[in-house]
Protein backbone atom coordinates (compact mmCIF):
# COMPACT_ATOMS: atom_id res chain seq x y z
CA UNK A 1 0.00 0.00 0.00
CA UNK A 2 1.46 3.34 -1.07
CA UNK A 3 1.43 6.13 1.48
CA UNK A 4 1.71 9.47 -0.25
CA UNK A 5 3.11 11.90 2.28
CA UNK A 6 2.06 15.46 1.59
CA UNK A 7 4.48 18.05 2.86
CA UNK A 8 1.68 20.38 3.93
CA UNK A 9 -0.41 17.73 5.66
CA UNK A 10 0.16 19.53 8.94
CA UNK A 11 -2.07 19.43 12.02
CA UNK A 12 -4.86 21.84 12.68
CA UNK A 13 -4.63 24.80 14.99
CA UNK A 14 -6.22 24.59 18.45
CA UNK A 15 -9.98 24.22 18.34
CA UNK A 16 -12.17 27.01 19.65
CA UNK A 17 -9.37 28.83 21.44
CA UNK A 18 -8.88 25.84 23.72
CA UNK A 19 -5.82 23.63 24.19
CA UNK A 20 -7.20 20.85 21.98
CA UNK A 21 -5.48 19.84 18.75
CA UNK A 22 -6.18 17.12 16.21
CA UNK A 23 -3.64 15.74 13.78
CA UNK A 24 -4.07 15.56 10.03
CA UNK A 25 -6.17 12.70 8.68
CA UNK A 26 -3.65 11.81 5.96
CA UNK A 27 -1.74 9.80 4.96
CA UNK A 28 -4.05 6.98 6.03
CA UNK A 29 -3.23 4.64 8.87
CA UNK A 30 -1.46 1.41 7.96
CA UNK A 31 -3.84 -1.47 8.53
CA UNK A 32 -1.31 -4.29 8.53
CA UNK A 33 1.03 -6.24 10.75
CA UNK A 34 4.76 -5.68 11.17
CA UNK A 35 5.75 -8.80 9.18
CA UNK A 36 3.42 -7.75 6.34
CA UNK A 37 5.04 -4.30 6.18
CA UNK A 38 8.49 -5.88 6.39
CA UNK A 39 7.71 -8.29 3.53
CA UNK A 40 6.48 -5.41 1.37
CA UNK A 41 9.74 -3.52 1.94
CA UNK A 42 11.82 -6.61 1.18
CA UNK A 43 9.91 -7.12 -2.09
CA UNK A 44 10.60 -3.54 -3.14
CA UNK A 45 14.07 -2.92 -1.75
CA UNK A 46 15.58 -6.39 -1.27
CA UNK A 47 18.90 -5.49 -2.86
CA UNK A 48 19.43 -2.34 -0.77
CA UNK A 49 21.25 -2.23 2.56
CA UNK A 50 18.87 -3.29 5.30
CA UNK A 51 20.97 -3.50 8.46
CA UNK A 52 24.64 -2.65 8.94
CA UNK A 53 26.39 -3.47 12.22
CA UNK A 54 29.65 -1.55 11.98
CA UNK A 55 31.47 -2.98 15.00
CA UNK A 56 31.25 -6.71 14.08
CA UNK A 57 31.35 -5.94 10.34
CA UNK A 58 27.95 -7.45 9.50
CA UNK A 59 26.12 -6.05 6.48
CA UNK A 60 22.77 -7.45 5.35
CA UNK A 61 20.65 -6.37 2.42
CA UNK A 62 16.94 -6.40 3.11
CA UNK A 63 16.69 -9.75 1.32
CA UNK A 64 19.51 -11.19 3.45
CA UNK A 65 17.98 -9.76 6.61
CA UNK A 66 14.64 -11.34 5.72
CA UNK A 67 16.32 -14.72 5.24
CA UNK A 68 18.02 -14.51 8.65
CA UNK A 69 14.72 -13.48 10.27
CA UNK A 70 12.91 -16.43 8.72
CA UNK A 71 15.56 -18.93 9.85
CA UNK A 72 15.30 -17.67 13.44
CA UNK A 73 11.49 -17.62 13.32
CA UNK A 74 11.43 -21.19 12.05
CA UNK A 75 13.83 -22.23 14.83
CA UNK A 76 11.68 -20.56 17.48
CA UNK A 77 8.62 -22.29 16.05
CA UNK A 78 10.38 -25.67 16.31
CA UNK A 79 11.07 -24.92 19.98
CA UNK A 80 7.31 -24.87 20.50
CA UNK A 81 6.82 -21.12 20.80
CA UNK A 82 3.37 -20.06 19.59
CA UNK A 83 1.40 -16.88 19.00
CA UNK A 84 0.93 -14.89 22.20
CA UNK A 85 3.88 -16.44 24.05
CA UNK A 86 6.18 -13.86 25.63
CA UNK A 87 9.82 -13.87 24.58
CA UNK A 88 12.25 -11.61 26.45
CA UNK A 89 15.28 -9.99 24.80
CA UNK A 90 18.11 -8.86 27.09
CA UNK A 91 21.03 -7.54 25.12
CA UNK A 92 22.80 -4.42 23.92
CA UNK A 93 22.52 -3.35 20.25
CA UNK A 94 23.57 -6.52 18.47
CA UNK A 95 22.41 -8.33 15.30
CA UNK A 96 20.55 -10.87 17.44
CA UNK A 97 18.36 -8.10 18.85
CA UNK A 98 17.11 -7.01 15.44
CA UNK A 99 16.61 -10.60 14.29
CA UNK A 100 14.61 -11.37 17.43
CA UNK A 101 12.45 -8.29 16.93
CA UNK A 102 11.32 -9.30 13.46
CA UNK A 103 11.32 -13.09 14.03
CA UNK A 104 8.99 -12.81 17.02
CA UNK A 105 6.71 -10.50 15.02
CA UNK A 106 6.68 -13.07 12.18
CA UNK A 107 5.18 -15.63 14.56
CA UNK A 108 2.93 -13.33 16.59
CA UNK A 109 5.12 -13.84 19.67
CA UNK A 110 5.10 -10.92 22.10
CA UNK A 111 8.63 -9.57 22.43
CA UNK A 112 9.46 -8.26 25.90
CA UNK A 113 12.17 -5.61 26.04
CA UNK A 114 14.50 -6.06 29.01
CA UNK A 115 16.63 -3.03 29.83
CA UNK A 116 20.33 -3.97 29.48
CA UNK A 117 21.00 -2.04 32.70
CA UNK A 118 18.60 -4.16 34.76
CA UNK A 119 19.92 -6.03 37.75
CA UNK A 120 18.60 -8.99 39.74
CA UNK A 121 15.48 -7.55 41.32
CA UNK A 122 14.35 -5.82 38.14
CA UNK A 123 15.02 -8.84 35.91
CA UNK A 124 13.09 -11.17 38.21
CA UNK A 125 10.14 -8.78 38.36
CA UNK A 126 9.99 -8.34 34.58
CA UNK A 127 10.21 -12.03 33.70
CA UNK A 128 7.62 -13.05 36.28
CA UNK A 129 5.23 -10.14 35.67
CA UNK A 130 4.63 -10.97 32.01
CA UNK A 131 5.30 -14.69 32.23
CA UNK A 132 8.17 -14.95 29.76
CA UNK A 133 8.36 -18.45 28.29
CA UNK A 134 11.67 -17.80 26.56
CA UNK A 135 14.56 -15.39 27.01
CA UNK A 136 17.17 -14.43 24.41
CA UNK A 137 20.14 -13.04 26.31
CA UNK A 138 23.64 -11.81 25.74
CA UNK A 139 26.27 -13.51 27.88
CA UNK A 140 27.59 -10.19 29.18
CA UNK A 141 28.13 -6.55 28.30
CA UNK A 142 30.61 -4.20 29.97
CA UNK A 143 30.09 -4.76 33.73
CA UNK A 144 26.82 -6.70 33.30
CA UNK A 145 27.11 -10.47 33.69
CA UNK A 146 23.73 -11.38 32.23
CA UNK A 147 24.18 -15.15 32.41
CA UNK A 148 25.54 -14.86 35.94
CA UNK A 149 22.48 -12.94 37.08
CA UNK A 150 20.14 -15.36 35.31
CA UNK A 151 21.89 -18.34 36.92
CA UNK A 152 21.55 -16.65 40.32
CA UNK A 153 17.79 -16.41 39.82
CA UNK A 154 17.53 -19.84 38.17
CA UNK A 155 20.26 -22.14 39.57
CA UNK A 156 18.21 -25.02 38.13
CA UNK A 157 19.77 -24.21 34.74
CA UNK A 158 22.89 -26.10 35.78
CA UNK A 159 21.08 -29.42 35.84
CA UNK A 160 18.49 -29.21 33.10
CA UNK A 161 18.47 -29.82 29.35
CA UNK A 162 18.01 -26.77 27.09
CA UNK A 163 14.33 -25.90 26.76
CA UNK A 164 13.33 -27.78 29.91
CA UNK A 165 14.00 -25.22 32.63
CA UNK A 166 11.86 -25.46 35.75
CA UNK A 167 12.94 -22.60 37.99
CA UNK A 168 11.28 -21.89 41.30
CA UNK A 169 11.75 -18.11 41.07
CA UNK A 170 10.93 -17.93 37.32
CA UNK A 171 8.08 -20.42 36.94
CA UNK A 172 7.09 -19.55 33.37
CA UNK A 173 10.59 -19.49 31.88
CA UNK A 174 11.34 -22.71 29.99
CA UNK A 175 13.73 -21.70 27.20
CA UNK A 176 16.99 -19.74 27.51
CA UNK A 177 18.81 -18.79 24.30
CA UNK A 178 22.26 -17.26 24.73
CA UNK A 179 24.32 -15.43 22.15
CA UNK A 180 27.98 -16.18 21.48
CA UNK A 181 29.80 -19.45 20.81
CA UNK A 182 30.44 -20.68 24.35
CA UNK A 183 28.14 -23.31 25.83
CA UNK A 184 26.04 -22.72 28.93
CA UNK A 185 24.26 -25.56 30.78
CA UNK A 186 20.50 -25.37 30.37
CA UNK A 187 20.66 -22.93 27.45
CA UNK A 188 20.56 -23.11 23.68
CA UNK A 189 23.04 -21.15 21.62
CA UNK A 190 21.47 -18.59 19.29
CA UNK A 191 23.14 -20.21 16.29
CA UNK A 192 21.70 -23.60 17.34
CA UNK A 193 18.17 -22.24 17.18
CA UNK A 194 18.76 -20.71 13.74
CA UNK A 195 20.15 -24.05 12.56
CA UNK A 196 16.94 -25.82 13.67
CA UNK A 197 15.05 -24.31 10.72
CA UNK A 198 13.94 -26.95 8.24
CA UNK A 199 11.66 -27.01 5.20
CA UNK A 200 8.56 -27.78 7.24
CA UNK A 201 9.08 -25.02 9.83
CA UNK A 202 9.95 -22.49 7.12
CA UNK A 203 6.83 -23.46 5.16
CA UNK A 204 4.72 -22.87 8.29
CA UNK A 205 5.74 -19.21 8.58
CA UNK A 206 3.55 -17.62 5.90
CA UNK A 207 0.29 -19.22 7.11
CA UNK A 208 1.11 -18.13 10.68
CA UNK A 209 1.84 -14.57 9.59
CA UNK A 210 -1.33 -14.45 7.48
CA UNK A 211 -3.36 -15.24 10.60
CA UNK A 212 -2.09 -12.27 12.59
CA UNK A 213 -4.16 -9.11 13.16
CA UNK A 214 -2.90 -5.50 13.40
CA UNK A 215 -4.58 -4.91 16.76
CA UNK A 216 -2.95 -7.88 18.48
CA UNK A 217 -0.20 -7.23 21.06
CA UNK A 218 3.33 -7.71 19.74
CA UNK A 219 5.59 -5.89 22.21
CA UNK A 220 5.85 -5.19 25.94
CA UNK A 221 8.07 -2.36 27.12
CA UNK A 222 8.64 -1.69 30.79
CA UNK A 223 8.28 1.81 32.08
CA UNK A 224 8.97 2.76 35.68
CA UNK A 225 5.96 3.46 37.83
CA UNK A 226 5.19 5.84 40.66
CA UNK A 227 3.98 2.93 42.77
CA UNK A 228 7.42 1.40 42.96
CA UNK A 229 7.42 -1.33 40.32
CA UNK A 230 7.78 -1.15 36.52
CA UNK A 231 4.68 -1.39 34.33
CA UNK A 232 4.56 -3.40 31.12
CA UNK A 233 3.16 -1.15 28.41
CA UNK A 234 1.54 -3.51 25.92
CA UNK A 235 1.78 -2.35 22.31
CA UNK A 236 0.21 -3.68 19.12
CA UNK A 237 1.36 -3.92 15.51
CA UNK A 238 -0.91 -0.96 14.69
CA UNK A 239 0.45 1.10 17.59
CA UNK A 240 4.14 0.96 16.80
CA UNK A 241 4.12 0.41 13.04
CA UNK A 242 2.06 3.53 12.38
CA UNK A 243 4.04 5.63 14.83
CA UNK A 244 7.26 4.53 13.15
CA UNK A 245 5.83 5.52 9.77
CA UNK A 246 4.66 8.97 10.87
CA UNK A 247 7.91 9.78 12.69
CA UNK A 248 9.94 9.02 9.57
CA UNK A 249 7.38 10.82 7.40
CA UNK A 250 8.10 13.96 9.40
CA UNK A 251 11.76 13.72 8.34
CA UNK A 252 10.80 12.95 4.69
CA UNK A 253 12.55 9.59 4.79
CA UNK A 254 12.85 7.48 1.63
CA UNK A 255 14.69 4.29 0.72
CA UNK A 256 17.73 6.45 0.03
CA UNK A 257 18.13 7.44 3.68
CA UNK A 258 20.67 5.84 5.99
CA UNK A 259 19.96 6.19 9.72
CA UNK A 260 22.60 6.03 12.45
CA UNK A 261 21.01 4.32 15.49
CA UNK A 262 23.27 4.72 18.54
CA UNK A 263 20.27 4.80 20.90
CA UNK A 264 19.40 1.53 22.71
CA UNK A 265 17.11 -0.91 20.94
CA UNK A 266 15.29 -1.88 24.14
CA UNK A 267 13.73 1.61 24.11
CA UNK A 268 11.05 2.91 21.72
CA UNK A 269 13.62 5.35 20.33
CA UNK A 270 15.68 2.48 18.93
CA UNK A 271 13.15 -0.20 18.03
CA UNK A 272 10.16 1.90 16.92
CA UNK A 273 11.51 5.20 15.66
CA UNK A 274 14.69 3.42 14.52
CA UNK A 275 14.31 -0.11 13.12
CA UNK A 276 10.57 -0.01 12.41
CA UNK A 277 10.86 3.52 11.03
CA UNK A 278 13.45 2.32 8.54
CA UNK A 279 11.47 -0.69 7.37
CA UNK A 280 8.41 1.50 6.62
CA UNK A 281 10.55 3.36 4.06
CA UNK A 282 13.19 0.83 3.01
CA UNK A 283 15.89 2.99 4.61
CA UNK A 284 19.13 1.47 5.91
CA UNK A 285 19.63 0.89 9.64
CA UNK A 286 23.21 1.64 10.70
CA UNK A 287 24.28 0.45 14.17
CA UNK A 288 27.60 2.08 15.16
CA UNK A 289 28.33 -0.03 18.26
CA UNK A 290 26.76 -2.23 20.95
CA UNK A 291 26.46 0.64 23.39
CA UNK A 292 26.80 4.34 22.74
CA UNK A 293 30.33 5.44 21.92
CA UNK A 294 30.69 8.96 20.47
CA UNK A 295 33.75 8.09 18.40
CA UNK A 296 32.13 4.96 16.99
CA UNK A 297 28.99 6.92 16.12
CA UNK A 298 30.95 9.62 14.29
CA UNK A 299 32.96 6.96 12.46
CA UNK A 300 29.80 5.13 11.38
CA UNK A 301 28.13 8.32 10.13
CA UNK A 302 31.18 9.21 8.05
CA UNK A 303 31.96 5.69 6.82
CA UNK A 304 28.37 4.73 5.95
CA UNK A 305 27.40 8.19 4.66
CA UNK A 306 24.45 8.42 7.02
CA UNK A 307 21.80 10.97 6.14
CA UNK A 308 20.18 10.95 9.59
CA UNK A 309 21.15 10.36 13.20
CA UNK A 310 19.24 9.80 16.43
CA UNK A 311 20.26 10.67 19.96
CA UNK A 312 19.44 12.23 23.29
CA UNK A 313 21.07 15.63 23.91
CA UNK A 314 23.93 14.13 25.95
CA UNK A 315 24.85 11.88 23.02
CA UNK A 316 25.04 14.79 20.62
CA UNK A 317 27.12 16.75 23.15
CA UNK A 318 29.56 13.84 23.47
CA UNK A 319 29.88 13.67 19.69
CA UNK A 320 30.37 17.41 19.27
CA UNK A 321 33.00 17.48 22.03
CA UNK A 322 34.92 14.42 20.78
CA UNK A 323 38.61 15.36 20.42
CA UNK A 324 38.67 14.08 16.82
CA UNK A 325 35.32 15.59 15.83
CA UNK A 326 36.74 17.73 13.04
CA UNK A 327 38.39 14.73 11.38
CA UNK A 328 35.03 13.10 10.53
CA UNK A 329 33.22 14.01 7.31
CA UNK A 330 29.60 14.45 8.39
CA UNK A 331 28.47 16.29 5.28
CA UNK A 332 26.08 13.47 4.32
CA UNK A 333 23.84 14.25 7.30
CA UNK A 334 20.55 16.03 6.71
CA UNK A 335 18.09 15.21 9.46
CA UNK A 336 17.48 13.16 12.60
CA UNK A 337 15.78 13.33 15.95
CA UNK A 338 16.87 14.72 19.29
CA UNK A 339 14.59 13.46 22.03
CA UNK A 340 14.51 11.74 25.42
CA UNK A 341 15.17 14.80 27.58
CA UNK A 342 14.96 18.59 27.28
CA UNK A 343 17.18 19.93 24.51
CA UNK A 344 19.60 22.72 25.48
CA UNK A 345 19.32 25.56 22.97
CA UNK A 346 23.05 25.80 22.33
CA UNK A 347 23.26 22.07 21.63
CA UNK A 348 20.57 22.34 18.96
CA UNK A 349 22.42 25.23 17.31
CA UNK A 350 25.70 23.28 17.27
CA UNK A 351 24.03 20.17 15.82
CA UNK A 352 22.57 22.25 12.99
CA UNK A 353 25.75 24.18 12.24
CA UNK A 354 28.54 21.68 12.97
CA UNK A 355 26.90 18.35 12.13
CA UNK A 356 25.12 19.56 8.97
CA UNK A 357 21.75 18.50 10.39
CA UNK A 358 19.81 21.49 9.10
CA UNK A 359 16.58 19.47 9.17
CA UNK A 360 17.00 17.92 12.64
CA UNK A 361 13.71 17.49 14.47
CA UNK A 362 12.62 17.38 18.10
CA UNK A 363 10.17 14.70 19.23
CA UNK A 364 8.11 14.16 22.36
CA UNK A 365 6.17 11.19 23.59
CA UNK A 366 6.07 8.31 26.02
CA UNK A 367 6.29 4.53 25.84
CA UNK A 368 2.55 4.23 26.43
CA UNK A 369 1.87 6.21 23.22
CA UNK A 370 4.17 4.16 21.00
CA UNK A 371 5.96 6.68 21.62
CA UNK A 372 5.75 9.99 19.66
CA UNK A 373 2.83 12.41 19.87
CA UNK A 374 4.53 15.68 18.88
CA UNK A 375 7.38 16.27 16.44
CA UNK A 376 8.80 19.35 14.80
CA UNK A 377 8.95 19.54 11.04
CA UNK A 378 12.15 19.73 8.98
CA UNK A 379 11.06 23.15 7.72
CA UNK A 380 9.91 24.58 11.05
CA UNK A 381 11.73 27.81 11.96
CA UNK A 382 14.75 27.14 14.13
CA UNK A 383 13.10 29.22 16.89
CA UNK A 384 10.25 26.71 17.05
CA UNK A 385 12.61 23.76 17.00
CA UNK A 386 14.52 25.02 20.04
CA UNK A 387 11.57 26.24 22.08
CA UNK A 388 8.86 23.60 21.49
CA UNK A 389 8.46 19.89 20.77
CA UNK A 390 6.65 20.61 17.52
CA UNK A 391 3.09 19.88 16.52
CA UNK A 392 0.83 16.87 16.75
CA UNK A 393 1.36 13.91 14.41
CA UNK A 394 -1.44 12.62 12.12
CA UNK A 395 -4.41 10.67 13.46
CA UNK A 396 -3.82 11.75 17.06
CA UNK A 397 -5.69 14.04 19.38
CA UNK A 398 -4.18 15.93 22.31
CA UNK A 399 -5.66 18.18 24.98
CA UNK A 400 -4.34 20.06 27.99
CA UNK A 401 -6.49 19.75 31.10
CA UNK A 402 -6.54 21.56 34.42
CA UNK A 403 -6.87 20.02 37.86
CA UNK A 404 -10.64 19.84 37.36
CA UNK A 405 -10.21 17.76 34.22
CA UNK A 406 -11.54 20.47 31.91
CA UNK A 407 -9.63 21.54 28.79
CA UNK A 408 -7.78 24.81 29.45
CA UNK A 409 -7.57 27.82 27.08
CA UNK A 410 -4.67 28.12 24.65
CA UNK A 411 -1.44 29.10 26.40
CA UNK A 412 -2.45 27.85 29.85
CA UNK A 413 -0.55 24.99 31.44
CA UNK A 414 -2.06 21.72 32.49
CA UNK A 415 -1.68 17.97 32.10
CA UNK A 416 -1.17 16.70 28.57
CA UNK A 417 -3.53 13.91 27.48
CA UNK A 418 -3.29 11.91 24.24
CA UNK A 419 -5.89 9.87 22.36
CA UNK A 420 -5.76 7.88 19.14
CA UNK A 421 -4.21 4.85 17.43
CA UNK A 422 -0.94 5.15 19.39
CA UNK A 423 -2.35 4.60 22.87
CA UNK A 424 -1.26 1.24 24.30
CA UNK A 425 -3.67 -1.61 24.96
CA UNK A 426 -2.82 -1.23 28.63
CA UNK A 427 -0.31 -2.33 31.25
CA UNK A 428 0.17 -6.09 31.11
CA UNK A 429 -1.84 -7.87 33.77
CA UNK A 430 -2.52 -4.62 35.64
CA UNK A 431 -6.06 -3.43 35.08
CA UNK A 432 -6.00 -1.04 38.02
CA UNK A 433 -3.01 0.98 36.84
CA UNK A 434 -4.31 0.87 33.26
CA UNK A 435 -7.53 2.54 34.39
CA UNK A 436 -5.50 5.14 36.28
CA UNK A 437 -3.61 6.01 33.10
CA UNK A 438 -6.33 5.71 30.41
CA UNK A 439 -9.71 7.21 31.23
CA UNK A 440 -13.11 5.98 30.07
CA UNK A 441 -12.97 8.18 26.96
CA UNK A 442 -9.65 6.71 25.84
CA UNK A 443 -7.40 9.60 26.90
CA UNK A 444 -3.90 8.63 28.05
CA UNK A 445 -2.94 10.90 30.93
CA UNK A 446 0.79 11.54 30.49
CA UNK A 447 1.57 13.19 33.82
CA UNK A 448 3.45 15.93 31.95
CA UNK A 449 2.68 19.62 32.28
CA UNK A 450 2.44 21.35 28.93
CA UNK A 451 1.11 24.33 27.00
CA UNK A 452 -0.13 24.62 23.42
CA UNK A 453 0.16 27.91 21.54
CA UNK A 454 -2.14 29.43 18.91
CA UNK A 455 -0.31 27.63 16.09
CA UNK A 456 -0.57 24.24 17.76
CA UNK A 457 3.03 23.98 18.93
CA UNK A 458 3.47 22.20 22.25
CA UNK A 459 5.89 23.10 25.03
CA UNK A 460 6.60 20.72 27.91
CA UNK A 461 6.93 22.91 30.99
CA UNK A 462 7.21 20.42 33.83
CA UNK A 463 5.86 17.20 35.25
CA UNK A 464 2.74 16.52 37.21
CA UNK A 465 4.58 13.59 38.74
CA UNK A 466 8.10 13.72 40.03
CA UNK A 467 9.74 11.89 37.16
CA UNK A 468 13.43 12.64 36.68
CA UNK A 469 14.96 12.42 33.20
CA UNK A 470 18.62 11.50 33.53
CA UNK A 471 20.46 11.36 30.22
CA UNK A 472 17.34 10.25 28.39
CA UNK A 473 16.37 7.62 30.98
CA UNK A 474 13.08 8.14 32.80
CA UNK A 475 13.46 7.57 36.53
CA UNK A 476 10.48 7.64 38.86
CA UNK A 477 11.66 8.60 42.36
CA UNK A 478 8.96 6.49 44.02
CA UNK A 479 10.51 3.33 42.57
CA UNK A 480 13.94 4.23 43.97
CA UNK A 481 12.41 5.30 47.30
CA UNK A 482 10.65 1.97 47.75
CA UNK A 483 13.86 0.13 47.01
CA UNK A 484 15.79 2.22 49.56
CA UNK A 485 13.11 1.53 52.16
CA UNK A 486 14.37 -2.07 52.10
CA UNK A 487 17.57 -0.91 53.78
CA UNK A 488 17.22 -1.68 57.50
CA UNK A 489 18.77 1.64 58.52
CA UNK A 490 16.42 3.83 56.42
CA UNK A 491 13.40 5.24 58.23
CA UNK A 492 12.28 7.88 55.71
CA UNK A 493 13.53 8.70 52.24
CA UNK A 494 12.69 11.13 49.47
CA UNK A 495 14.31 11.03 46.03
CA UNK A 496 14.27 13.93 43.57
CA UNK A 497 16.19 15.41 40.67
CA UNK A 498 18.73 18.22 40.72
CA UNK A 499 20.20 19.99 37.67
CA UNK A 500 23.28 18.52 36.02
CA UNK A 501 25.28 19.91 33.10
CA UNK A 502 26.02 16.50 31.59
CA UNK A 503 22.87 14.44 32.17
CA UNK A 504 20.24 17.19 32.49
CA UNK A 505 19.30 15.88 35.93
CA UNK A 506 20.87 13.68 38.60
CA UNK A 507 19.20 11.82 41.43
CA UNK A 508 19.49 12.97 45.03
CA UNK A 509 18.19 11.08 48.08
CA UNK A 510 17.39 12.68 51.42
CA UNK A 511 17.28 10.07 54.16
CA UNK A 512 16.15 10.05 57.77
CA UNK A 513 18.02 7.14 59.37
CA UNK A 514 16.71 4.74 61.96
CA UNK A 515 17.88 5.45 65.50
CA UNK A 516 21.18 3.88 66.35
CA UNK A 517 23.95 3.21 63.85
CA UNK A 518 23.32 5.49 60.82
CA UNK A 519 24.42 4.35 57.33
CA UNK A 520 27.03 6.17 55.26
CA UNK A 521 26.52 7.61 51.78
CA UNK A 522 28.67 4.87 50.26
CA UNK A 523 26.77 2.19 52.16
CA UNK A 524 23.53 3.39 50.55
CA UNK A 525 25.03 3.34 47.06
CA UNK A 526 26.57 -0.08 47.64
CA UNK A 527 23.14 -1.36 48.70
CA UNK A 528 21.84 -0.31 45.27
CA UNK A 529 24.65 -1.70 43.12
CA UNK A 530 23.73 -4.88 41.32
CA UNK A 531 20.09 -4.59 42.38
CA UNK A 532 18.81 -1.58 40.44
CA UNK A 533 20.03 0.01 37.20
CA UNK A 534 23.06 2.26 37.55
CA UNK A 535 21.16 5.37 36.44
CA UNK A 536 18.69 4.91 39.31
CA UNK A 537 21.43 5.00 41.96
CA UNK A 538 21.42 8.46 43.59
CA UNK A 539 24.52 10.49 42.88
CA UNK A 540 23.90 12.60 45.97
CA UNK A 541 22.90 11.14 49.34
CA UNK A 542 22.18 13.36 52.33
CA UNK A 543 21.07 12.52 55.85
CA UNK A 544 18.57 14.76 57.61
CA UNK A 545 16.89 14.81 61.03
CA UNK A 546 13.54 15.36 59.30
CA UNK A 547 12.12 16.07 55.86
CA UNK A 548 10.10 19.14 54.84
CA UNK A 549 6.42 18.20 54.67
CA UNK A 550 3.13 19.98 54.16
CA UNK A 551 0.56 20.01 56.94
CA UNK A 552 -1.16 17.10 55.17
CA UNK A 553 2.04 15.06 55.22
CA UNK A 554 3.12 15.45 51.59
CA UNK A 555 6.84 15.79 50.94
CA UNK A 556 7.90 19.21 49.68
CA UNK A 557 10.46 18.08 47.14
CA UNK A 558 10.82 21.54 45.67
CA UNK A 559 12.28 22.72 48.99
CA UNK A 560 14.73 19.82 49.04
CA UNK A 561 15.73 20.51 45.45
CA UNK A 562 16.25 24.21 46.10
CA UNK A 563 18.36 23.43 49.17
CA UNK A 564 20.58 21.06 47.15
CA UNK A 565 20.98 23.57 44.34
CA UNK A 566 22.22 26.09 46.89
CA UNK A 567 24.45 23.57 48.70
CA UNK A 568 26.08 22.31 45.50
CA UNK A 569 26.20 25.74 43.83
CA UNK A 570 24.33 24.35 40.85
CA UNK A 571 22.84 26.35 38.04
CA UNK A 572 19.56 25.42 36.40
CA UNK A 573 20.35 24.25 32.86
CA UNK A 574 18.73 26.45 30.22
CA UNK A 575 16.67 24.24 27.93
CA UNK A 576 14.57 24.60 24.87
Amino acid sequence: MDRKVEKNARPMEPIGGMSLVRGADRPPLLNETIPAAFARTVARHGARDGAVFVEPGIRWTYAELARQVDLLAAGLHRLGLRKGDRVGIWSPNRPEWVLTQFATARLGLIMVNINPAYRLAELEFALVKVGCKALVTAASFKTSDYLGMLQTLAPEMAGCAPGELKAKKLPDLKIVIRTGEEKTPGAYNFAEVVAMADDASLAALDPITAGLEPDEPINIQFTSGTTGSPKGATLTHRNILNNAAFVTDAMHFTEKDRLAIPVPLYHCFGMVMGTLGCITKGAAMIFPSEGFEPGATLKAIAQERCTAAYGVPTMFVAELDHPDFKSFDLSSLRTGIMAGSPCPIEVMKRVVSQMHMSEVTIAYGMTETSPVSFQSSTDDPIEKRVSTVGRILPHLEVKIVGEDGATVPVGERGELCTRGYSVMKGYWNDEERTKEAIDAEGWMHTGDLATIDVEGYCNIVGRVKDMVIRGGENVYPREVEEFLYRHPKVREVQVFGVPDDKYGEELCAWIVAQAGDPPTEEEIREFCRGQIAHYKIPRYVRFRESLPMTVTGKAQKFMMRDAMIEELHLTVVKTA
